[in-house]
């Protein structure tokens, strides 16, 4: 084994970037409660706020848009529980919509939901993982309170038409909310110009602290929350502020926005590169998920004859990390259930990985990794023909 390692599991989460943990650092002595109002909560309160603006910045919201959680699956179960109480004011009429491909912070929260009684309807995605904008129509009507639709897919990488989607969704009155957790630092995301009414996304997505993220909600669209407790945003999420890890969000958010033209270009000639070197070397391969609307960095492919655990392993004894579809399933043996709703066969959805590059990553590691996976391929479909 070579003494290196190789950090392709960047969907999963990211390193924390040097300038992040710099500014984390300076601010230690930023250890006041934002809430009190002598100076120490004074100066708390000015870093919080800095963060608040920065954050608005990066996605195209207002700095009163934006309430600080523990990350997008709370955000998520916030958004879903706003419409669950619009739909309680109603008498219990009116509906859910969203995709049979969201991250499991949706899907178990529809789970959950639909055991109260509520109905939630699920638009199917083609092979490629896009949405199907008909059968979106077909289940819109004005007694749909929110439709919810991630920006892009944590596992195949596949870029969904969020615009169209929240001017179908807004077209009968619904609500529009997008988890835009894989997109954050990689494409372009403006709540103000794209029609979003919540956005979710975690810090550590980006480069940023983990246990922090936000849920904005734009031009006062409802908001319920989960907790009680204080006033802290709003009331909305109650609990006294981290100060550390807000501030180090609020920097992830402004390398985010400067970086992002290059650290896009920079993906996407790797990412091509490893996608054209596996397919040169290595024979019977699947590309999974849309290749024309993409992010810059995932890329999802399938190996018959292999299975994606042992792919895995063997990768893992050559310090390569990767995922098998999404690392928040780890533990399960069940094929991905996104590369199942796209129509892929259940042996290859079980053979596949989830190489997702970074801004740490190289060139040198591309090809390390095209060195190492093809004898790895090959002595696996060997021991499976035994």
């Amino acid at each position: 084994m070579d003494n290196r390692f190789v950090y392709l599991d960047n969907n999963a989460t990211t390193q924390i970037a040097p300038e992040v943990w710099q500014i984390m650092s300076e601010s230690q002595q930023l250890f006041g409660n934002a809430s009190s109002m002598h100076g120490f909560g004074r100066a708390a309160a000015m870093g919080i706020s800095k963060a608040r603006g920065q954050v608005a910045s990066l996605i195209g919201a207002n700095e009163k848009d934006i309430y600080f959680t523990s990350g997008a699956t709370e955000s998520n179960n916030i958004v879903f529980n706003i419409a669950r109480n619009i739909i309680d004011k109603k008498d219990g009429k009116g509906r859910i919509v969203t995709t049979t491909i969201e991250h499991p912070a949706s899907i178990e929260t529809v789970k959950f939901l639909r055991k109260k009684g509520y109905t939630i309807d699920l638009v199917n995605v083609d092979q490629s993982g896009l949405i199907d904008l008909e059968d979106l129509k077909n289940k819109l009507d004005n007694d749909v309170v929110l439709v919810s639709v991630m920006s892009a897919n944590n596992e195949t990488g596949t870029i969904q038409p969020i615009k169209e989607v929240a001017e179908l969704a807004h077209s009968v009155g619904a609500l529009f909310h997008s988890d835009a957790t894989q997109s954050i630092g990689k494409v372009d995301i403006s709540m103000q110009e794209i029609g979003i009414d919540y956005l979710s996304l975690s810090a550590h997505k980006f480069y940023g602290p983990k246990g922090i993220g936000v849920l904005a909600a734009r031009n006062k669209a409802p908001m319920h929350n989960l907790m009680h407790g204080g006033h802290q945003e709003n009331g909305y999420r109650p609990g006294t502020y981290n100060n550390f890890a807000i501030i180090g969000l609020g920097k992830a958010s402004d390398i985010a926005k400067r970086d992002l033209s290059y650290e896009r270009e920079k993906l996407w000639k790797m990412r091509e590169t490893l996608r054209k070197g596996i397919l040169d070397r290595i024979d019977e391969v699947v590309i999974n998920g849309n290749q024309d609307h993409c992010l810059p960095g995932t890329l999802n492919v399938s190996f018959p004859g292999a299975e994606g655990e042992s792919i895995l392993l063997y990768l893992d004894m050559e310090g390569i990390a990767v995922s098998t579809g999404s690392a928040c399933a780890t533990g399960s043996l069940e094929p991905s259930y996104v590369l199942l709703a796209g129509g892929l066969d259940v042996e290859l959805a079980h053979g596949s990985i989830r190489f997702s590059l970074g801004r740490y990553n190289t060139m040198e590691e591309i090809e390390y990794v095209l060195d190492k996976l093809p004898p790895i391929i090959k002595r696996i479909r060997e021991m499976s023909t035994r």
